[in-house]
């Protein structure tokens, strides 16, 4: 199919039969991609977030790599994302390839189809993507003419359960890898060589690159993991992640795209600070994105000029880790307010540190939009957050929200979670009496009780961190909880909400996140039998996965609810990170002993 002809079909056939065509039509302000530039381009790279227009378009990341490709000499990137449920039914119906979002070009047409791996849960939406796009699912499949496949994001840390269906994998930072794969690859194209005959020369050349497919992976008899073997000469046995040696200075748009519609979020986003000094041992990010990198104030203020110039957003996010743990947030607030305030335009944190608010409290006031005010407590009581290395304890908190009772905050969102190390019946309780103890924080000053939504989540152990030898608890546990918090509410009268998430997701994400490559039969079976945006209630359809799991004869548990013995062997072992392994396992040692509860078996 040509071009014209694909681009007169999505406008014809596609576009009048979806219930939002906005999101497909492309040509957004600052769109970089102009028509004819994919044909002269030498590298065609097609970036894929394998979700939905209003999640991808939110993704901060993915601007970073669109901007950055794009001023790359010879390259040609235009975007990709996951077609909403009547969309797919109409690009299967009428036969229509999947296309780029920019001008409209075959996705199977591109040298490189790079995927943003940013949870397990969009593992079916990378299929799904392969296979509207025409392209082979299992690498072994595909030839010359077939771009390759590339992974990246906080997943690619461990992609084994799709290790069949990808040809390369970038492990850490972006922006500097793919400024080198669109290098290389373009001089390989030059001398000839052909796609398939790239993978194990680029494999070879870059330590942050994996092959997935050039390394047979081994199992003992009771089926636990014992390693990789790679399958040709030069192939390193551990994978080094890239790490972006200009942070203050690697290219960042300014000039973003700004979407057509209504997306998760509509503000222009500057990340301030990359890593987290913290490291709670439960977060992945916190314990692989090392080491810590800051942006300078006179850098950011430069960029949110620029960004506001170039959207037109009343509203600068700025983001990290731990947004409050930049060293020189009070000044930036400063410098931000002055600027931005007089024309209207709000500064946004993501969820501020309970000990940090009392002292930036003053330079934010004026700065922050002041309907809701959000903070990770994690767990109920000061012993588990300490375990945790999560630093808020109660008087900070309590003291925290009445001073933003004070200056004008009216809600207060906690971030929780259950199912955390020896976690007992009155930690559970604790979630309750502190989300009370927030709410009439307010009543200190004379006003009625605060309006607290306590967001619960089930806790997935994670690799690469502390926690990823601990079993994550069956569902049932989950939904003890579940009932036990909504019998406290039903209970006693308060203004509280609780936000609880669907406890069989969570056990799909444990299976996956700590999965070996045995699972890329799952997942193939969950997508044919139709599994798709999975992140979404109303598309999981958890009995899907159920029906996949006893197709394959594969258990859940063995990879969920399972307790790994100290000297066990990961699926992701051959990634090597800043923190060792030794260092990992003192730390998941030390929450028990911290906690003075036995360690599971």
């Amino acid at each position: 199919m040509s071009t014209s002809d694909l681009h007169r079909r999505v406008s014809e056939e596609l576009l009048p039969r979806v219930r939002h065509p906005a999101q497909y039509i492309g040509g957004e302000v600052n769109q970089r991609v102009r028509s004819g530039d994919w044909g002269r381009a030498e590298v065609r790279v097609a970036l894929a977030f394998p979700d939905t227009y209003a999640i991808g378009m939110s993704h901060l990341g993915t601007q970073i790599l669109y901007a950055l490709a794009n001023e790359l000499p010879g390259v040609c990137a235009e975007r990709v994302y996951c077609p909403q449920p009547d969309a797919e039914t109409v690009l299967r119906d009428r036969r229509i390839p999947l296309f780029t979002w920019d001008t409209r070009q075959p996705v199977r047409s591109a040298d490189v189809l790079g995927v943003s791996l940013q949870y397990e849960l969009t593992f079916t939406n990378v299929l799904n993507l392969l296979d509207l796009a025409g392209v082979p699912l299992r690498a072994a499949e595909r030839g010359d003419d077939d771009p390759l496949v590339l992974v990246g994001g906080p997943q690619a840390d461990n992609s084994e359960p799709l290790a069949e269906f990808l040809d390369l994998v970038v492990i850490g930072d972006g922006e500097h890898a793919l400024a080198e794969l669109c290098t290389a690859i373009r001089a390989l194209k030059r001398d000839g060589v052909r796609r398939r005959e790239m993978i194990p020369l680029l494999a070879r050349r870059f330590p942050w690159l994996y092959a997935p497919n050039l390394y047979a992976a081994e199992y003992h008899a009771d089926g636990t993991f014992a390693g990789l073997r790679p399958l040709a000469e030069g192939l390193p046995n551990t994978i080094v992640r890239c790490e972006t040696p200009d942070f203050e200075d690697v290219a960042f748009p300014t000039r973003p795209l700004v979407p057509w519609t209504e997306t998760v979020h509509d503000r222009y986003a500057i990340e301030i600070m990359r890593g987290c000094p913290n490291l709670c041992r439960f977060c992945h990010a916190g314990c692989t994105k090392r080491p810590l990198r800051l942006r300078s104030v006179e850098r950011i203020v430069h960029l949110a000029e620029e960004g506001y110039w170039g959207t037109g957003y009343d509203e600068i996010g700025l983001l990290s880790l731990s947004t409050s743990d930049y060293p020189q947030l009070r000044e930036l607030a400063a410098r931000l307010t002055e600027r931005f305030a007089p024309r209207h335009v709000n500064i946004s944190f993501p969820s501020l540190r309970v000990d940090r608010l009392l002292r930036d409290l003053p330079a934010l006031g004026s700065s922050v939009r002041k309907a809701g005010l959000t903070m990770a407590v994690e767990a109920a009581g000061d012993d588990m957050r300490a375990a945790l290395r999560k630093k808020v304890v109660d008087g900070d908190l309590l003291a925290g929200v009445r001073a933003a009772y004070a200056a004008g905050w009216r809600h207060v969102k906690l971030y929780f979670m259950a199912g955390l190390p020896g976690e007992q019946p009155e930690d559970i309780d604790g979630i309750w009496h502190l989300a009370q103890q927030v709410s009439r924080a307010r009543c200190d000053l004379g006003q009625s009780p605060a309006a607290v939504t306590a967001a619960v989540a089930w806790l997935v152990p994670k690799p690469h961190t502390p926690l990823q030898w601990m079993p994550q608890p069956r569902p049932e546990y989950f939904q003890g909880v579940r009932r036990r918090l909504l019998e406290l509410k039903r209970t006693h009268r308060a203004a509280i909400h609780f936000s609880l998430s669907r406890t069989e997701r969570a056990q799909l994400e444990a299976v996956l996140a700590r999965g070996d490559r045995r699972l890329g039969a799952v997942v193939y079976e969950a997508w044919r039998r139709g599994a798709r945006l999975d992140g979404w209630d109303d598309c999981f359809r958890p009995e899907l996965w159920d029906a996949a799991f006893e197709a394959t004869g594969l258990d859940p548990a063995f990879y969920a609810h399972r307790a790994r013995a100290l000297t066990e062997r990961f699926p992701w072992d051959h990634i090597t990170n800043r923190l060792s392994r030794a260092y990992l396992e003192r730390s998941y040692l030390d929450v028990y002993e911290r906690l003075g509860r036995p360690l599971p078996v």
